[in-house]
């Protein structure tokens, strides 16, 4: 039964994150106002906002212009709902499992945003640096030491990245994401979701290019799957750390 709330909850948060996502990128206040039709502005009617089942309901099109709903509606919907429900069955209702629900929300907006535009946001990488720093203390007990060289290690290794390269290689959002990372996850932790997300995204680059979508030469949202990787090491970064602790011991 709690599975079932959980899901609604995941849901209704992806509807809102699509919401937010939308309204940062043409620059209005997500903090008021109506929800409307990005193409005729129209607002819409609670008939029109049930997560995926109004999308299903109206084939995909707008009520009120007939205007096709980007795919990415249901999808973020979904992929929230399937997030929390990781998260759930990971950690029960727990002061962590509501701790790592609100870093969700803010990894789905950055992976989101940078796979459409190509961005992370200062305006959302920013506030979460403090926000998971402050609450990966005082709720989920990372130490204060880890908490710092998360820190240091996930902003310091882009910062380098990026002045090796004189910004080629990777933009300024990517360091601040790397700060997030770092305070969301301690050091440990941290360096899992690298090498997940350096995995995940040479796959990633290589699929996009022998499929045409992208040349060799061509720039990858790479904030997508360092956000991914984030989310992945909050379900087994602890378990990764315990097994190359043992074979250290070993």
């Amino acid at each position: 039964m709690i599975e079932f709330f959980v899901i609604i909850l995941g849901l209704v948060i992806g509807s809102f994150l699509n919401a937010v996502i939308y309204r940062l990128h043409v620059g209005v206040s997500f903090m008021k106002g109506h929800s409307y039709c990005p193409f005729c502005k129209h607002n819409l009617d609670f008939r029109d906002l049930f997560p995926v089942f109004s999308f299903i309901f109206l084939k995909g099109k707008c009520r009120y212009c007939r205007k096709k709903i980007s795919w990415q509606y249901p999808l973020v919907e979904l992929a929230t709902a399937m997030a929390f429900l990781l998260l759930y069955f990971k950690f029960g209702l727990s002061a962590t499992f509501a701790v790592y629900l609100i870093y969700t929300v803010f990894l789905i907006i950055i992976f989101v945003f940078d796979w459409r535009y190509y961005l992370v946001l200062d305006k959302v990488s920013i506030p979460a640096v403090v926000i998971a720093f402050l609450l990966s203390f005082f709720v989920l007990k990372i130490s204060l030491l880890s908490l710092l060289l998360g820190l240091l290690i996930g902003g310091g290794f882009f910062l380098l990245q990026y002045l090796v390269s004189r910004g080629k290689w990777i933009g300024g959002g990517d360091i601040r994401l790397g700060l997030m990372m770092g305070a969301m996850l301690g050091y440990q932790a941290l360096l899992v979701a690298l090498f997940i997300a350096y995995f995940t995204g040479s796959l990633g680059g290589l699929g996009l290019i022998f499929s045409g979508r992208k040349k060799w030469k061509s720039q990858v949202p790479f904030g997508t799957f360092l956000s991914l990787a984030t989310f992945a090491a909050f379900l087994i970064g602890s378990a990764v750390i315990l097994f190359y602790k043992n074979l250290l011991i070993l």
